[in-house]
This record gives C-alpha cells, structure tokens and sequence, in this order.
C-alpha cells in the first residue's frame, strides 16, 4: 500500500493514533493504565495531533502509523495529574501519576525528544517506521534542534534494531529497580541521532 507522511495528525486519526500508539506501549504501561479499554480511552483524550506525525494511506482514509515528539510547548501524549485523575478518580489518578513521574525525561534545549514511534501491526515491514523517524529528525531541523533523542527498553529489540539502522546511537542505561514489576521491563536505554544542524 502507498502511503504519505503528515507533520500532524488530522482530526478524523486522532482517536486511531491514541489507539494504536497505546498499543505499542502497552507491554510497557498497560499494566499501571489498563489493558481494559481505559489506558486507551486516556490516551485518546489526552493526545495532542500537534506534536505528532503520521503516515496515511494515499487516499487518506487509514491510518498506518504514528510518531510523536516534545518540545516544552507540549507533546503528543500531553497529559497532566488533573487529566489521571479525571480518569481513574482521586487516589487511583494520584498514585498512578506519581509512578508514571518516573519514566518523565528531561528536556534539552539543542534536542528534539521522541514522544514514541508506533506502526499498525498489519503494515510492519514496510518501511513506515523508518520514514516517520527520517520525518521526526526533519522537524528536529525545522526546529533548530541538533539532535533526536529518545528511550528503547530493554524489552524491545526490534525497535532498538530500527533506531540503530536509522543512524540512533546507544549511550546511558537507566535501570528501574524494583518499578521494573509494574512497568514490565527492567531498563531503558538513551539513544541520539545528530540532526546535522
């Protein structure tokens, strides 16, 4: 199928974008936001088509893939504690956000920070996921940023093999310790890609 890449995401995808960009993290945080519907529901109502990119079928009617990135303006899954708590009440809201808090990265001023990078599992293989990352370094550009950096867990080869391909080299591990058995994964590693800017 051909397909183009959009620097947003259109409103009729947004709600698809939440979906499938849950999906993908799932294994990660479905455990602490709910594999039942409502991890989902969160992201859709939280997800911001400003900071993300997508890939669409050329006739724009599906979905294929999603990319998103923060900047200190926002990120594409943009949410805060009023919006956890909105979701799963008071205390549930207040001790989810404080566990999420510690996978929260930091921001840099000469670095574009990847906000997660999802591919419908039917259209894998093709070479989506490799063309929303060459996109996301181009925003990266636009902005002025000299680098991309993102967080692959250790749970992930695949996707750590894709970063690698794509130029993203591995730096700082960071281990989650004891979080590891709510979060499903024992570490994160840093990887960056200059820019050339």
């Amino acid at each position: 199928m051909d397909y183009k890449i959009l620097h947003t995401i259109p409103p009729m995808h947004a709600t698809e974008a939440a979906r499938i960009h849950f999906e993908a993290f799932e294994g990660k945080i479905g455990g602490l936001l709910g594999r039942d519907g409502r991890g989902a529901g969160f992201f859709s109502d939280i997800i911001n088509p400003e900071f993300g990119l997508c890939a669409i079928s050329n006739d724009g009617r599906k979905l294929l893939g999603v990319a998103g990135f923060k900047t200190s303006e926002g990120s594409l899954i943009d949410g805060n504690l009023d919006d956890i708590r909105r979701h799963y009440g008071w205390f549930g809201g207040l001790w989810r956000g404080l566990v999420l808090s510690v996978l929260e990265r930091q921001l840099e001023s000469d670095c574009l920070l990847m906000d997660g990078i999802a591919v419908s599992p039917s259209m894998r293989g093709r070479g989506i996921g490799s063309a929303l990352l060459e996109n996301v370094v181009d925003v990266a550009r636009t902005l002025g940023k000299s680098r991309v950096r993102l967080d692959v867990i250790d749970s992930n080869p695949r996707a750590r093999t894709l970063y690698e391909r794509q130029g993203f080299v591995a730096g700082k591990v960071q281990s989650l310790g004891p979080l590891k058995h709510i979060f499903g994964f024992e570490s994160a590693t840093t990887m960056v890609r200059p820019t050339g800017v």
